[in-house]
């Protein structure tokens, strides 16, 4: 396993403003097989565009996913005290030893999907500065985290997920959009672990606050995920820049993954090339979110979890894809007139 090659957050800043591209040839020779294979053009739909997209992203015209990897991140964040999750933060503890246990639905996707699953808790006992305060994190909290994510990724990896927890965490992610994209507090606000109205009112007012006392926060993704992110979020994005230099897509998951990788595009509009949305989530502001970052999700089940449980669902999309680009005969092969 590799260490971080950056130890500030400039130094992360450099990494990645000087991004990897897909192979070309790869690329080329894998839309050329596609156009052999023993179907009428363009049948199969996204599952042709999302082979070809991962084709290139791996350098093989011709790949299959034999290693998919799902990382759980968790975090506590200190913004709790503003009332803003209607669950105790002691909630990510338990999740994690659930984790950890094999009980929580991300196991069962996993397992399901053929992929090994990682847990990193992130000094749980140290919960992040209240950023409706203040910043959330110094400069060394988010190169640390930033690091965790960078060496958590396996690397026989071929395909990866990373999923989280952390209660107040969807304030987190509310706050890193509302920094990013503007609007109004209300637009990226949601009901996360199920608060009511009058708590939206509360998480809309908790963002104003935090914009008010980190206006550095709408200087970069880097500073916003140090403003207003948490240990997870930032170890996430993290996680998602290891794939993209080393090659490796990436599946998203829902509003707090998403936000996490925003902070990454705000750094580098193409550093999410790699990157496709597995779901769009049942959290009010996700489907916006994904908007802004150009990304159209795979599936829409309503589902609201964390996790990585989205993402770790559309596995199964993706190896299907694989599984038709890579499997199928072509025209000659199989002897079937194209036409």
């Amino acid at each position: 396993m590799r260490t971080a090659p950056f130890d500030t957050l400039d130094g992360f800043r450099h990494l990645m403003r000087s991004l990897p591209e897909p192979d070309a040839a790869a690329t080329e020779a894998a839309q050329e097989r596609n156009g052999q294979l023993t179907k009428p053009p363009g049948a199969l739909g996204r599952l042709e565009e999302l082979a070809i997209w991962y084709a290139g992203w791996r350098g093989n015209a011709r790949p299959t996913i034999a290693r998919p990897q799902v990382i759980v991140f968790a975090g506590n964040h200190g913004v709790c005290a503003q009332g803003v999750s209607a669950f105790p933060a002691e909630v990510t503890e338990q999740m994690v030893a659930n984790f950890e246990a094999g009980g929580a639905a991300i196991n069962q996707l996993a397992k399901a999907f053929g992929a090994t699953m990682d847990v990193h808790a992130l000094d749980l006992d140290r919960p992040t500065a209240d950023f409706s305060q203040g910043a959330a994190m110094s400069e060394d909290e988010v190169v640390t985290a930033l690091a965790t994510g960078w060496t958590a990724v396996n690397d026989e990896t071929d395909l990866l997920v990373t999923g989280e927890m952390g209660i107040g965490n969807t304030t987190s992610a509310a706050a890193i959009a509302f920094a990013l994209f503007g609007g109004a507090a209300e637009d990226w606000v949601g009901r996360g672990t199920g608060v009511d109205d009058d708590g939206l009112a509360n998480k809309a007012r908790v963002l104003r606050a935090a914009l008010a006392a980190n206006p550095e926060a709408k200087q970069d993704g880097i500073e916003v995920l140090r403003c207003v992110g948490g240990r997870e979020v930032a170890a996430m994005a993290g996680a998602m820049a290891r794939a993209r230099v080393e090659g490796i897509p990436v599946i998203l998951d829902g509003f707090i993954c998403s936000a996490a990788g925003a902070c990454l595009a705000a750094i580098n509009p193409a550093a999410l090339d790699h990157v496709v949305a597995g779901h769009v989530s049942a959290e009010a502001a996700h489907g916006a979110l994904l908007g802004k970052l150009g990304k159209e999700p795979l599936l829409s089940l309503g589902m609201r979890l964390g996790e990585g449980s989205g993402a770790a669902l559309a596995i199964g999309v993706l190896k299907g894809a694989l599984a038709t680009h890579s499997g199928m005969s072509t025209f000659a092969e199989a002897g079937v007139s194209d036409g």
